[in-house]
């Protein structure tokens, strides 16, 4: 259950996540209509917002729930909208597609399996899959604003991508068979008696009366 306040829907970062949704629709129209300058465009103000919002969300104190939802599905909606795009031209990103399907695919099942079998959740992204989602944006970005990238480069490129999401894929896969053996720590959901914890319980404000629970 996702429980947060009205106005967390009004949270800067979240607003800059809203912003990345927008843009995929638009980067989509701009590459398939020619205007490439425009895809670029589309694509660099996605990258740095979603740079943005994670420093939004420390500096004004606007962590939430929702936004923690949010930004990896955009994060994976821009990368999927862009490697298909670019899968016109370069059909060797299927295989990114495919890497990349695998590895979201796992980490929702492993996810679920750990939440429902262990009461425990992961705790967050790791360095390497934040470092994953640089290399990705990074290598989608230079295959956009370099179209006559030779051959050589944009298969090397392509190959250290595939090759650092197969790596993420086992690191995350690693982690989640530790918690299922009790090697690491994950982030318990219930307690003892089998009540549901809240690792950052929403406390009524009188002050906000705007709290609502939202299944």
């Amino acid at each position: 259950m996702l429980r947060f306040r009205k106005r967390e829907l009004f949270y800067v970062p979240n607003i800059l996540t809203y912003i990345r949704f927008v843009l995929i629709p638009i980067f989509i129209y701009q590459y398939l209509t020619g205007n490439h300058s425009g895809a670029v465009l589309c694509l660099v103000l996605s990258i740095v917002s979603d740079f943005l919002d994670g420093k939004a969300a420390r500096a004004f104190n606007q962590v939430s729930e929702l936004g923690i939802l949010l930004d990896p599905v955009a994060d994976k909606f821009t990368q999927g909208a862009a490697v298909i795009c670019l899968g016109i031209r370069y059909p060797m990103l299927w295989y990114l597609f495919a890497i990349e399907f695998i590895k979201e695919a796992f980490m929702a099942i492993a996810g679920a399996v750990t939440i429902r079998k262990k009461h425990l959740k992961f705790g967050g992204a790791k360095w390497y899959g934040k470092v994953g989602t640089g290399i990705t944006d990074g290598t989608l970005l230079l295959l956009l604003v370099f179209p006559q990238m030779p051959e050589n480069i944009r298969l090397s490129l392509v190959v250290f991508c595939g090759t650092w999401m197969i790596v993420t894929l086992m690191l995350y896969a690693h982690n989640y068979w530790g918690i299922w053996h009790g090697r690491t720590e994950g982030t318990l959901t219930v307690d003892d008696r089998g009540k549901k914890i809240d690792p950052d319980p929403i406390v009524p404000d009188p002050e906000d009366p705007t709290l609502h629970d939202y299944k």
